[in-house]
């Protein structure tokens, strides 16, 4: 292997017709592979079994939880995802399986009715727009897509998102109305916004008086190193400047017990509790509280969670190095083709190829049986501005799995760089 940019054209040619070969190989095997969603695996579910095995379903204050009521959640879950969060069980609302339903359920309350502090509901505003961190979680976008945000690019930095512009823009405009925000092992990058990130969130100075952060906890507990890092509580650094009304954070245990059948929460400040406890209670009784006591009584506070990740870390640790190690393998020693994250947790590796090549080496993989998570699909619209970024989900598969996709999938780099570079 040499640096792709110091051979000639006969050398790229003679590179370009080796990697086909490889290709065609591959092909051959009529490969079934999928890293494009950020899914646990079977042995990471069958950690979670005995949760089913409860059969006393009496919370702690008496309820039946086989019965209405308890909007909120149940206490022992409020406080459970509150110790979780690092806030009050009272600022805790429990909700289903999905936080990404809360997540939307919030929005929609923004654009049906507005919040307590909102001039008139978001759908009333005639060019809403939204702030996207960027590359950034495809489905936090598809809900403001489709509510008709115009959505802004904010660059991510390993800082969090570029504060500089975010503040700029919130100063300036008050039909901004919120950001999507993944502050701890961001997806995809996994970077984790540093203290003065947060601090600059909860203190600047908004436009719209009903600005709001969509704070997504998704893997807060998802280490993947011994440190356990943990970020100042957005909710908390907000009451302090007298913004905690902004806040909402999310998290959930999809990725700690069972992906469709965990349990969500989000935590708010009190005036917002009661806003979105009066349109909830429109639309629903109660969430699913047998499977929230279930919940609890399975990983009982953080420290039974953290002891519960520490499982999973010994299955995904393996998958995650043999993605590196084949990248580190296989493409540095073809010059500035490739890079890529080294996440100290959460669930995904971002690789950004040569400007220009992620949708084909998303193709070429696709083709020979490796599907991917569909390049440009991090940013708003699905538009890549440099078609350069990849999105790697190493957690699904099996570790053999795993080593033959990102074999493969370093093959499908190069080949696309040498087309590239060939074509110019």
């Amino acid at each position: 292997m040499a640096d792709y940019f110091t051979l000639t054209k006969e050398q790229l040619n003679a590179e370009k017709a080796a990697l086909e070969k490889q290709y065609a190989d591959y092909k051959a095997m009529g490969l079934k592979l999928n890293m494009a969603r950020g899914k646990p695996g079977p042995h990471q579910m069958d950690l979670a079994m005995d949760l089913l095995k409860m059969e006393d379903y009496t919370a702690a204050d008496g309820t039946d939880a086989r019965n209405y009521g308890n909007l909120e959640g149940l206490y022992e879950a409020r406080a459970l995802f509150g110790d979780v969060m690092g806030v009050k069980p009272e600022n805790v609302f429990v909700g289903g399986n999905s936080s990404l339903q809360l997540m939307y359920n919030v929005m929609m309350i923004g654009y049906a009715f507005g919040f307590q502090d909102s001039p008139c509901p978001w759908s009333k505003v005639e060019k809403r727009k939204f702030l996207c961190p960027v590359p950034g979680y495809d489905r936090h976008f598809a809900i403001t897509e489709e509510l008709g945000f115009e959505m802004i690019n904010v660059p991510m930095t390993p800082e969090g998102p570029d504060m500089d512009m975010v503040e700029k823009l919130v100063a300036e405009d008050d039909t901004i109305k919120g950001i999507w925000c993944v502050p701890q092992y961001s997806n995809p990058d996994g970077y984790v916004y540093s203290d003065e990130t947060v601090r600059r969130f909860a203190s600047m100075k908004t436009a719209a008086p009903d600005f709001k952060i969509f704070w997504d906890e998704a893997y807060i507990v998802h280490h993947l190193t011994d440190e356990i890092i943990e970020t100042p509580v957005l909710l908390e650094e907000s009451r302090k400047y007298g913004n905690e009304d902004r806040v909402f954070m999310f998290t959930s245990t999809s990725k700690i017990t069972f992906p469709g059948a965990g349990v969500s929460a989000l935590a708010c400040s009190e005036n917002s509790m009661k806003e979105i406890c009066k349109r909830f209670a429109i639309m629903i009784i109660s969430y699913d509280k047998m499977n929230q006591l279930r919940h609890v009584r399975f990983l009982k506070n953080k420290a039974g969670v953290l002891a519960h990740m520490q499982k999973h870390r010994r299955r995904l640790v393996p998958c995650f190095d043999a993605v590196k190690d084949t990248f580190a393998a296989e493409l540095t020693p073809c010059g500035n083709i490739a890079h890529w994250t080294n996440p100290k947790g959460g669930y995904f590796i971002s690789l950004y190829v040569m400007p220009g090549c992620a949708k084909r080496v998303a193709q070429l993989c696709k083709d020979c049986g490796l599907i991917l998570t569909g390049a440009g699909s991090a940013y708003p619209y699905g538009k890549d501005p440099d078609d350069s970024h990849l999105r790697i989900a190493p957690t699904y598969p099996s570790l053999d799995e795993v080593e033959t996709a990102s074999q493969l999938l370093t093959v499908c780099v190069r080949l696309a760089v040498v087309e590239k570079l060939l074509a110019q």
